[in-house]
C-alpha cells in the first residue's frame, strides 16, 4: 500500500519500531548505531524508562491547559531549574514546541524590547550565510542555507546575512566565509555602522554551527569580540543553542566555552533529547523587566506552556545532572575525533574532521590539497549516507558548504550515552561508507 504520509526522504524510510541507548530497530529486527542521535537530538539516550513514566503520570494527572489561563507546577519548577545552567542572569523562559518557534518568538521578543525602550525603529537583524535556524519562513529567512531557502526566495529577504565565521574556507569565491575573529568582528561593526542609525535591533548565529557547516568551530576571540560590538551599539545578541544546547558540545551551553553571556537563548532538541517537542527561548533578567514592564509579550502558541513537556524535559534535565552526562558528552568527543583522525585523517578526500563534544563533523572534498569540493551532481554525501546505513549506522548530513550548490558534509552527533566499543564502530563504519562512496564515484580511495 502507497503511504499517505508526506515522507521527508526521497526514498521510501524504514519503518522504527523501538529503540534503546544508542540503537534503533526497524521492523525486520535489523539495528541501526545511531551515530547521529536523529537530528543531533538525543543525548541522554533511547528507551529512557523513567522518561516515559514522567510523560504518562503527568499526562494522566493534567496533560493540557492553556497557556493564556493556566500555569502549572511542573513548568515553574523546570524553569527555576533550568535557570541553573542558563549562561544569563535571573533568566525566565517562554516554552514552545520546537526550535522553529523559539527563533521566532526571540525574533519577536527582540522587537517587543526595543518598542518597550522607546526605540521602535530598531528592526534590522543581522545573522551569517551557512547557519541554519529553522524552516518557518522567519527562521528560514533568517537561516543563511542556501538550499533550503532557493525554492521559498520570493518569500525572503527580511533579514540580512553577514560571513560565515569558517576558517576552513575562509575567502573562497561563493563561500561567504571569513577565518579571523578580528576580521569577522569588523565586518559586523561595519554593518551596524552602515545601517540607518538606531535602526540595528540583534545578530543572530550558533555558537558551533550545525549540519550546514557541520560542526565548524568560530576562530579564537570571535564570540568575545562578537558579544562586545553588540553590547557597544544596543544590539542584542541571541544565541542559537538548539542544537549545541543541553550538552551536545561537551559545555551546558556552547557559549559556555567563550564564557559569553548572550542576551537571549535559543534551545530545544537536547532540551527533552526527542522524548516531546520541546523547546523555549530564555531571555535576561533585564531583557523580561523591560518587556513585561510594558505590558504583556503579544505572542503564543496552541501548544506553548505545555505541561508534559514540561516534566519531561525536567526528568531528562535529571538524567544529565545525575548522570554527568555534560562531561561525558566532552571526553567521549575527544575520544571520536581521535578515532575518526586514526581511520581517515590521511583519506585523499577527508578535507577535516572538527566539532566539540559529541557533535564532530567530517567535511568531504575531491581534492585535499586544493580543497575543492565534489560537483553537486556526484551526490557524495547522498551516497555516504547509503553506504552508512547498509552498513547499519545512521548519520546526519549537509550539502552546500562550499559555495552554496556544491559541498559534501557528515555530522556526528550520537547519545552521550555511547559506549566506547560503539565509537569504535561508528568510526569504522563511516571509514568503509566514505572509501565506498567515493571509489564508485570513481575517486581515488586510500586508508589512513
Amino acid at each position: 500500500m502507497t503511504s499517505r504520509v508526506f515522507q521527508r526522504a526521497a526514498s521510501a524510510p524504514l519503518v522504527a519500531v523501538r529503540a534503546e541507548g544508542s540503537t534503533i530497530w526497524d521492523a525486520t529486527g535489523r539495528p541501526y548505531l545511531d551515530a547521529a542521535g536523529g537530528a543531533v537530538v538525543v543525548g541522554v539516550g533511547h528507551g529512557r524508562r523513567s522518561v516515559a513514566e514522567a510523560m504518562a503520570d503527568q499526562a494522566g494527572r493534567l496533560a493540557y491547559a492553556h497557556g493564556s489561563a493556566f500555569t502549572t507546577e511542573p513548568l515553574e519548577a523546570y524553569a527555576l531549574e533550568v535557570g541553573r545552567h542558563l549562561p544569563q542572569d535571573d533568566p525566565a523562559i517562554y516554552p514552545v514546541s520546537g526550535g522553529s518557534e523559539a527563533i521566532e518568538t526571540a525574533l519577536k521578543l527582540v522587537r517587543a524590547y526595543h518598542i518597550a525602550r522607546g526605540e521602535p525603529d530598531r528592526w534590522v537583524v543581522f545573522a551569517r550565510w551557512g547557519s541554519y535556524h529553522g524552516n518557518t519562513l522567519g527562521a528560514l529567512d533568517l537561516s543563511g542555507r542556501k538550499p533550503l531557502r532557493r525554492p521559498y526566495e520570493g518569500w525572503l529577504g527580511r533579514f540580512r546575512h553577514l560571513s560565515a565565521a569558517y576558517p576552513y574556507r575562509a575567502g573562497e569565491p561563493g563561500a561567504n566565509a571569513l577565518g579571523n575573529a578580528d576580521e569577522l568582528a569588523v565586518e559586523l561593526e561595519r554593518a551596524i555602522e552602515a545601517a540607518e542609525p538606531g535602526t540595528v535591533a540583534a545578530f543572530v548565529a550558533e555558537p558551533i554551527v550545525g549540519a550546514t557547516l557541520a560542526a565548524v568551530v568560530p576562530p579564537d576571540g570571535y564570540w568575545p569580540a562578537i558579544a562586545e560590538v553588540c553590547r557597544r551599539h544596543g544590539v542584542l545578541l541571541v544565541a542559537d543553542e538548539v542544537m549545541t544546547g543541553f550538552g551536545r558540545t561537551g559545555r551546558w551551553f556552547g557559549v559556555d566555552h567563550w564564557g559569553v553571556r548572550p542576551d537571549l537563548l535559543v534551545a530545544a532538541k537536547g532540551a527533552t533529547s526527542g522524548y516531546w517537542p520541546f523547546g523555549f527561548v530564555s531571555a535576561d533578567g533585564p531583557i523580561v523587566d523591560t518587556v513585561l514592564g510594558a505590558g504583556p509579550f503579544v505572542h503564543g502558541f496552541t501548544f506553548s506552556h505545555s505541561v508534559v513537556g514540561a516534566a519531561v524535559a525536567r526528568e531528562v534535565l535529571r538524567i544529565l545532572e545525575t548522570e554527568e552526562l555534560v562531561s561525558a558528552s566532552a571526553e567521549k568527543g575527544e575520544r571520536l575525533k581521535a578515532l575518526l583522525a586514526a581511520r581517515l585523517g590521511n583519506h585523499p578526500n577527508v578535507g577535516e574532521i572538527r566539532g566539540l563534544g559529541l557533535m564532530v563533523g567530517i567535511e568531504l572534498v575531491a581534492d585535499r590539497t586544493s580543497r575543492a569540493p565534489f560537483a553537486r551532481s556526484r551526490r557524495i554525501t547522498e551516497a555516504v549516507v547509503g553506504a552508512a546505513r547498509a552498513a547499519g549506522l545512521l548519520v546526519y548530513s549537509g550539502t552546500g558548504n562550499a559555495d552554496g550548490v556544491d559541498g559534501d558534509l557528515i555530522l556526528l552527533g550520537p547519545p552521550f550515552v555511547v559506549t566506547d566499543d560503539e565509537l569504535v564502530q561508528i568510526s569504522e563504519r563511516l571509514a568503509g561508507a566514505i572509501e565506498k562512496a567515493v571509489e564508485l564515484a570513481g575517486e581515488p580511495v586510500r586508508a589512513g
